[in-house]
């Protein structure tokens, strides 16, 4: 599982969870699909979401190539711009669309 590899990689336990998709319901509802997938099979395109306690998207990494992948130090980073570990109250204030809609608070990956 993703959990042990990324305790056995560099020691870390994690203390939130982690999404398991087997069935493509979640990834086909925030429309990951691979539409363009030469063999037709359900493959996501490669996405990270970093979610609060609240459930506000505050850290994104949606990628078209499958090759580009975020770091396990993008992934920190974007949480460290939580305030360290997922607290809902910090980082950024929540602010929303006309409808009331949750903006995303993104950081950008660390060029290769």
């Amino acid at each position: 599982m993703m959990v042990d590899r990324v305790a056995e990689s560099d020691g870390r336990v994690l203390d939130f969870p982690l999404l398991s998709d087997p069935d493509h319901a979640v990834v086909a509802r925030y429309g990951l699909l691979n539409a363009g997938d030469p063999r037709s099979l359900p493959i996501p395109h490669p996405t990270v979401f970093i979610i609060d306690r609240e459930g506000v998207v505050r850290w994104k990494f949606i990628e078209i190539n499958y090759k580009i992948r975020p770091t396990n130090e993008d992934i920190l980073a974007g949480l460290a711009a939580m305030g360290g570990g997922g607290d809902a109250n910090a980082g950024s204030e929540e602010e929303g669309d006309e409808e009331g809609n949750p903006t995303v608070q993104e950081s950008p990956p660390t060029p290769k």
